[in-house]
C-alpha cells in the first residue's frame, strides 16, 4: 500500500480538493490554514448487537445516539426493532456491543423510541406510544445508564419526535409532532395534506436541581387554545399554522431553543426559562440551477428547481446569533442543500445552492434514483468545536455521506471533506472531547446484505482513506458525475493514466480517464461510447482493454447469453466492431456472461482478445468458468478452463471479475458476493498465458496461483466491505490498481474503493 501521507501532503490534497468544490453560489472561499483529517476508525453493524437467539436477518437499525459524558459508551434508537442499543466505543478502533433494552419491557411491544440523550448517569429516551395519527402519545422514560433499570417516566401529551439538551444540562426540550398520516384526506385538501389535528406543540422538561421522578414538564403550545393559528406563525408566513408539527430542536448557550417545523416550511425561537415564543419566520423558497432533476439513467446537472420551499428537516445553533437547517424537504420541497440563517432578522445569510449535489456527483455518490424526488435529501445535521474550530456536519439520506465544514466564519462556510457512511446516515454525534464522531445509519436489508451500523471517525494526523477518487469540472465547470466503476484498463504509453467505464447503471456508456498518480485519483475526462448508429448508447460494459492499435475492447455482459458481446470501439468512442458469443456458448449463459477483457498483440500485430465469464456456462463442470480465446484475425473463438473456489454461506456464489494480460500471465480477480463482515473471497490469481488457440475437446483447466487478497486491502479503510471487487490492471509505472463497482447506490453503500495494491513485480513475480 502506497505511505501514509504527511500533514503537508494532507494540506495540499486539502487545498486541491476544496478547489474542486468549489462552484456555484456557494463556493465559499477555500484555504489551506486548517486541514481537517477526520478518518474513518471503525463501522459497526448493529445486528451484531441483537439478543441471544434472535435470527441475524431481522431489522435492525440505528438512528439517533448520545454518548456517556465520558464519551465512552453510546447509544442509540432502534425504532425497527422497538429498542435502544449500547455500544462500548473507548476503543474506536474497536467498538463492542453491549446489549440492549427492549422497550417491551418498558411498556408495550409496538413502543417505538424516536431520539434519546444523556444528562449525567441517565438516559432519556423518547417514546412513540401512539396509537394511530389521530391518537397521538408519547412518554420520556429515564433509563439508569448504570444498570438501565427506569428510573422515571413522564408523559409527554403527544407524540415525540426529537429531543435536545441545554449547554448547562437545566432543560430538556422535545418536538412533539403529532405527525400527519400520509394516506388521509383532510376536509377541501388533498391526500396528505395539512391540516391534521390534533396540532403539534413543544414540551420542555425542566431537570436541575431534582431528582428525575420530580422533573416537571410544560408544554409551549404553537396554536391558540381554541385551535387557531399564533398570530406570530401567521405573519410569518408558515405553509398551515394550525397544524405546525415540529420535527427538530436544537439550544443555543443563551438557553434559546429553534425548532423546524418542516412540513410547514417554518422555524420558531423560544426562551426556554419563560416558554414564551421569541420569533418565527419562514424558511423560504431557493431556485437552484445546476442539478440532475431527471431519472433517466444520466447524471445530468443543468436541470433547475424554481422557487421551492426548503422544508428543513435538521437544525443546530452556529453560535448565540446564527443557525443551520438540513432542507431535506417533505412533500412540496426540499432543496438538496443547507442553509445558514440569522435567527435576528430569519433571513438566510448563506445558502448552498447546488454544491452539496455537486459534492455528491464529485465523489462517485449521486443517487439517480432520486434525481426527479429531492436528490441527496440533506437530512441530518450537527454543529460542533474541535481543537478551536467550529465544524458543520451535513449527512446525505439518499447519497451516503456526511459532508465536513469549516464555520470560523459562519456566514461563509468552506467545505472541508467528506466521510462515506453506511446507507441512510441519520444521526450525526460529535464527540468532541474525544476527537470523535459518530454516524448511526438506518437503512438495514439483510437480503442484500446492505445493514444498518455506527460508523465512527477521529479528527488526528492521519490521511483519510475516502474518497479515493474524485472528478474533476468539465467543459462546463460542474462535476464529472460518474459511478459503478466495474473495470480498469491502463492507458498505452502513459505512466499513471488508467481508463474505467460506467455499466448499465447508467443509461449512456462513459469512458473514463483517471489520474492515479494523485491522491486521491482523479477523473480528468469522459468519452461517450457511440452505438453503430453513431448515437450515444449503453453498453453494460463489464470489462475494458485500451487497445496499442488505438481505441478500445469492451466486454458487454448481456441480459440473456445472446446480448454478451465483444465491441471494439475506436478512439472517439465509436462502435467498429461487435463479436458475438459461439451460439452454443451464448446458449448455455443466463445473466452472468463476460466480466472482463484483455488483449495481446504481438511483433507481427497479431492481436487476441482474452475475455472471462462470470460464471459456469450450464453445460459445463460445475465450479469450471471458461476464459476466452478471440483470435481478431482469423475471426475465432477457442476456450480455456479455470477452476472456481467453493462456498458454503447460503445464497452465496463464487465466480470471475476482471481479467487482464500480465507479461507470459493472465490475472484474474476470483470473488464471493457477500460484502461487510460477510465478505471472505476478494483474491487475485494468475494462470499461465496460453500461447496458442485451446485444442478441442474437454475444456483444458489451467492451474492457478494465488497472487494477492484483496481483503485486507479492502478492509484496511475500516468501513463496509464492499463486494463488487471487478477492475484490475497494471499501470505504465508499473503499479497494480484495483476498484470496486458502487452498482450506482442501488442495494449498496455507493463507497467506491479504488486501491494500489502495489508493483506489478511484488505482485505477479517477473514475467
Amino acid at each position: 500500500m502506497p505511505p501514509k501521507r504527511t500533514c503537508a501532503a494532507l494540506v495540499a490534497v486539502a487545498v486541491a480538493a476544496g478547489l474542486l468544490a468549489g462552484t456555484g453560489a456557494a463556493s465559499a472561499h477555500q484555504d489551506a490554514r486548517r486541514p481537517v483529517a477526520f478518518d474513518r476508525t471503525a463501522t459497526y453493524p448493529v445486528f451484531q448487537n441483537r439478543p441471544a437467539g434472535e435470527d441475524p436477518a431481522s431489522p435492525t437499525v440505528a438512528e439517533i445516539s448520545a454518548t456517556s459524558e465520558d464519551g465512552r459508551t453510546l447509544v442509540y434508537t432502534d425504532a425497527l426493532a422497538r429498542r435502544i442499543g449500547f455500544l462500548d466505543i473507548s476503543d474506536s478502533d474497536r467498538p463492542r456491543g453491549l446489549g440492549t433494552l427492549s422497550l417491551a419491557e418498558l411498556g408495550n411491544s409496538e413502543d417505538e423510541p424516536t431520539s434519546v440523550a444523556v444528562v449525567g448517569k441517565y438516559v432519556l429516551v423518547v417514546v412513540n406510544t401512539s396509537a394511530d395519527h389521530t391518537d397521538p402519545s408519547g412518554r420520556l422514560d429515564v433509563i439508569s445508564l448504570r444498570d438501565r433499570r427506569r428510573v422515571a417516566s413522564h408523559d409527554l401529551g403527544g407524540q415525540p419526535d426529537s429531543i435536545a439538551i441545554s449547554k448547562d444540562q437545566r432543560y430538556a426540550a422535545i418536538a412533539i409532532e403529532n405527525e400527519r398520516d400520509e394516506e388521509a384526506t383532510p376536509p377541501g385538501g388533498e391526500e396528505g395534506d395539512l391540516p391534521q389535528l390534533p396540532a403539534g406543540f413543544v414540551r420542555i422538561v425542566d431537570l436541575k436541581g431534582a431528582a428525575p421522578t420530580q422533573w416537571r414538564t410544560r408544554a409551549v403550545p404553537l396554536t391558540r387554545p381554541d385551535g387557531k393559528a399564533l398570530p406570530a406563525l401567521v405573519a410569518a408566513g408558515i405553509t398551515e399554522p394550525t397544524d405546525p408539527e415540529p420535527e427538530y430542536v436544537s439550544i443555543n448557550g443563551r438557553d434559546q431553543l429553534v425548532v423546524t417545523l418542516q412540513e410547514n416550511n417554518g422555524v420558531v425561537l423560544l426562551d426556554l426559562p419563560t416558554g414564551r415564543i421569541t420569533k418565527a419566520f419562514s424558511a423560504g423558497t431557493a431556485s437552484v440551477d445546476g442539478i440532475d432533476t431527471v431519472e433517466d439513467g444520466k447524471i445530468d446537472l443543468t436541470g433547475s428547481i424554481t422557487d421551492v420551499p426548503r422544508e428543513p428537516d435538521s437544525v443546530g445553533w452556529i453560535d448565540d446569533r446564527y443557525l443551520a437547517t438540513a432542507n431535506e424537504g417533505d412533500w412540496r420541497g426540499g432543496t438538496r442543500g443547507w442553509s445558514v440563517f440569522d435567527s435576528r432578522t430569519g433571513k438566510v445569510v448563506w445558502d448552498a445552492g447546488n454544491s452539496f449535489e455537486e459534492i455528491a456527483a464529485r465523489h462517485g455518490l449521486h443517487n439517480e434514483s432520486r434525481a426527479e424526488k429531492k436528490g441527496t435529501e440533506p437530512e441530518g445535521l450537527a454543529i460542533a468545536e474541535f481543537d478551536g474550530v467550529r465544524y458543520a456536519f451535513v449527512g446525505s439520506e439518499r447519497s451516503n455521506f456526511v459532508a465536513v465544514y469549516d464555520l470560523s466564519r459562519p456566514t461563509s462556510p468552506v467545505f472541508r471533506q467528506v466521510l462515506a457512511t453506511t446507507n441512510g446516515p441519520e444521526g450525526l454525534l460529535p464527540i468532541p472531547s474525544r476527537d470523535m464522531l459518530a454516524v448511526s445509519s438506518e437503512e438495514d436489508d439483510a437480503s442484500v446484505n446492505v445493514r444498518a451500523s455506527v460508523s465512527l471517525f477521529r479528527l488526528g494526523g492521519h490521511t483519510p482513506s475516502f474518497p479515493s477518487i474524485v472528478s474533476a469540472g468539465d467543459s462546463g465547470g460542474a462535476p464529472i458525475g460518474w459511478g459503478a466503476l466495474g473495470a480498469l484498463s491502463a492507458v498505452p504509453g502513459k505512466s499513471h493514466q488508467l481508463y474505467s467505464v460506467t455499466d448499465a447503471a447508467y443509461s449512456t456508456t462513459k469512458i473514463l480517464t483517471l489520474e492515479a498518480g494523485r491522491q486521491p485519483a482523479v477523473i480528468t475526462r469522459s468519452l461517450t461510447v457511440k452505438g453503430t448508429d453513431g448515437q450515444p448508447t449503453g453498453y453494460d460494459v463489464e470489462g475494458i482493454h485500451a487497445r496499442e492499435q488505438g481505441g478500445f475492447w469492451l466486454a458487454v455482459e448481456g441480459a440473456t447469453g445472446a446480448g454478451n458481446k465483444l465491441v471494439r470501439l475506436d478512439s472517439a468512442g465509436n462502435t467498429r466492431q461487435v463479436v458475438d458469443l459461439p451460439a452454443d456458448i451464448a446458449a448455455g449463459l443466463a445473466g452472468q456472461g463476460f466480466e472482463g477483457v484483455t488483449a495481446t498483440t504481438d511483433r507481427r500485430g497479431h492481436e487476441v482478445v482474452w475475455a472471462t465469464l462470470q460464471r459456469e456456462v450450464k453445460t459445463d463442470p460445475a465450479g469450471t468458468v471458461r476464459l476466452g480465446r478471440y483470435d481478431v484475425e482469423s475471426d475465432t473463438w477457442s476456450w480455456y478452463g479455470y477452476r472456481i473456489g467453493s462456498t458454503t454461506t447460503p445464497g452465496d456464489w463464487i465466480g470471475l471479475s476482471e481479467i487482464t494480460a500480465v507479461g507470459d500471465k493472465l490475472a484474474v480477480i476470483e470473488r464471493d458476493k457477500l460484502n461487510g463482515p460477510s465478505a471472505r473471497i476478494k483474491r487475485v490469481y494468475t494462470v499461465d498465458l496460453p500461447k496458442s488457440a485451446a485444442p478441442a475437446g474437454p475444456l483444458r483447466v489451467l492451474p492457478k496461483k494465488l497472487a494477492h487478497d484483496v481483503l485486507p486491502d479492502l478492509r484496511e479503510t475500516n468501513g463496509w466491505t464492499q463486494e463488487k471487487l471487478e477492475g484490475l490492471t497494471v499501470a505504465g509505472n508499473g503499479e497494480v490498481y484495483a476498484v470496486t463497482d458502487n452498482d450506482g447506490l442501488d442495494n449498496a453503500t455507493g463507497e467506491t474503493a479504488f486501491m494500489d495494491l502495489g508493483s506489478s513485480r511484488e505482485i505477479f513475480g517477473r514475467h
